[in-house]
């Protein structure tokens, strides 16, 4: 919504005078807690914006259809196929996201456990997926949410092939 707004139109959406608004952008005054709240509501954004640094948020990753990275992930189970789908080298959140594919011959394993949080979206194929002391059927469509401490991963193969999307989030130390 920013883009479409004149100034005019911001101060008056936003409840403040087109001359404070004008002030604000030069830089004659520093607006008021309240008065960025406004001009946030008016501009449909959230407060928060006004503080993000995006000057350094510089990365930006794009990675074409097939030509994500092959990954020998150390300790990876046979037959699991990691395709890394792009990383960031910037800030405190460390991101990993992975088509991972079941080739034939890949067998069932309970035993992952990692830091982090883990986002799995299922592509292709039927599992049961164990996590803890839980397991649930899932399949094409499906995704799962969870903390990665706890001992997680595939418990039988219903239907191949077997695809999905695995998110690994973790702080950087």
């Amino acid at each position: 919504m920013a883009a479409d707004v004149s100034g005019g139109e911001l101060a008056k959406t936003s409840g403040i005078s087109a001359s404070m608004l004008s002030r604000i952008e030069r830089g004659l005054v520093s607006p008021s807690v309240e008065t960025l709240e406004r001009l946030a509501n008016g501009l449909g954004v959230p407060a928060s914006r006004f503080f993000g640094d995006q000057a350094r948020r510089t990365d930006f990753c794009h990675v074409r259809a097939g030509q994500g990275v092959v990954v020998d992930r150390i300790g990876a189970v046979a037959d699991y196929r990691y395709e890394l789908l792009g990383h960031l080298l910037s800030g405190n959140l460390f991101v990993e996201p992975y088509l991972v594919t079941l080739l034939p011959g890949a067998d069932p394993y309970v035993t992952f456990q990692h830091p982090g949080l883990k986002f799995l979206y299922f592509l292709s194929g039927e599992v049961t997926y164990r996590y803890g002391g839980k397991s649930v059927a899932v399949g094409a469509g499906d995704s799962l949410l969870f903390d990665a401490t706890a001992l997680h991963g595939i418990e039988a193969i219903q239907t191949q092939p077997v695809s999905y999307l695995s998110v690994v989030f973790t702080l950087r130390e």
